[in-house]
């Protein structure tokens, strides 16, 4: 029986709106978006996985859509080890002990840091754009300068009128990343406006900010969060099988002719560069990542 639709979830932080796709006694695929994106970067592959008797998982991260924070009180915290925590509480309050993960942008960094730490939880991962896992003690290095005015939007978030601007226009402001990012993707116009409205979520401009912030040193961390965030600081290898998808059209990191993220990967792993596509991967190229995630499911 094949069941879908929006349900909750209980965390001790959260109530994690998901979508479920498929029975419930398969094995499980958790499918996660990035920022400025939303579940419906999966509406091609999510359906095929669950056809195929996957349990499918798509959860709205924190600060998107119906998910929201329990308390009043708790930081709103968009830190790489907040979106990795929220992944293994979502494992836990559905009982699933271990899964295929498939993430890119946000949403891979969660997948990339739980493969990397727990990776007795992992089966197998698909990542957008290789080793998410941020280096923020090197944080404040300055990079090329291609890569640098590519990252233009993250040093607005760091001013009040970076804030200001998001809370007043977040819904033009990401319809312009969604173009900036998939300059060559047809679809951009048709399919930003089933995502937009995940991001009228109370909490997202304040997810989003801290985000932004916290991955260059300018605002604290979640101390509950720490002790992951100073294992993330080692730059742990990825042991799980994976495969890298990467887009060569991707307007915030385009994929390279070498792969700089091989050494991050102590198993099994492959790099496919995807022509023509951009940042948003699923949603441009839902055949290619469908084929990496049965490629892994049937390894």
């Amino acid at each position: 029986m094949t069941d879908s639709g929006i349900f909750f979830s209980k965390t001790s932080t959260l109530s994690i709106a998901y979508e479920h796709y498929g029975p419930k006694t398969g094995t499980a695929v958790i499918l996660l978006h990035g920022f400025p994106y939303s579940p419906r970067a999966y509406d091609e592959v999510a359906p095929a996985l669950a056809a195929d008797g996957y349990r499918v998982i798509v959860p709205y991260l924190r600060g998107y859509g119906p998910t929201r924070f329990n308390s009043p009180g708790t930081l709103r915290s968009g830190q790489q080890a907040a979106l990795a925590q929220d992944l293994l509480d979502l494992m836990d309050a559905l009982c699933i002990e271990k899964a295929t993960l498939c993430g890119y942008d946000w949403g891979g960094r969660a997948a990339c840091i739980v493969a990397a730490l727990f990776p007795e939880r992992v089966r197998g991962l698909v990542t957008g754009d290789g080793y998410n896992l941020q280096d923020i003690p090197h944080s404040t290095h300055p990079l090329d300068p291609d890569t640098e005015h590519r990252l233009w939007y993250q040093y607005y978030f760091h001013t009040e009128r970076g804030v200001q601007g998001l809370t007043q226009n977040r819904r033009a402001f990401c319809e312009l990343l969604w173009r900036l990012w998939s300059p060559t993707w047809s679809r951009n116009a048709k399919r930003y406006p089933l995502s937009a409205p995940a991001f009228d979520n109370p909490d997202f401009v304040e997810v989003v900010i801290h985000s932004y912030r916290h991955r260059f040193m300018y605002a604290p961390g979640d101390p509950e969060l720490e002790w992951m965030e100073e294992a993330l600081m080692k730059q742990p290898a990825i042991s799980v099988p994976s495969i890298s998808l990467c887009g060569a059209d991707d307007g915030v990191g385009p994929a390279s002719e070498e792969d700089e993220d091989a050494g991050h990967f102590s198993g099994f792993y492959e790099r496919r560069v995807l022509a023509g596509v951009g940042h948003n991967i699923p949603e441009e190229a839902p055949h290619e990542t469908l084929k990496a995630l049965r490629d892994l499911l049937q390894r």
